[in-house]
């Protein structure tokens, strides 16, 4: 398990924002999930600075993440 980074915040029902680790970027459209191992969605977007990226994620159904919680993935 790596850990992606932190949920900053939600837009809407289904999208959620998270800063990233700028050592241990994740992969486009790999799966993330909460720290109980339950799958939240998947990332479509990276953006931002090179130093401290950001990524857009699909959630599966209505984000639950709240701020400041870690995501991972495999």
């Amino acid at each position: 398990m790596k850990v992606v980074g932190r949920a900053v915040s939600t837009i809407g029902n289904r999208m959620l924002v998270i800063q990233c680790d700028a050592a241990q970027l994740p992969a486009l459209y790999s799966e993330i999930t909460d720290r109980r191992m339950q799958p939240v969605g998947k990332i479509l977007d990276l953006f931002g600075n090179v130093k401290a990226p950001y990524a857009a994620v699909l959630c599966r159904g209505r984000c639950t993440v709240k701020p400041n919680d870690k995501l991972f993935t495999k």
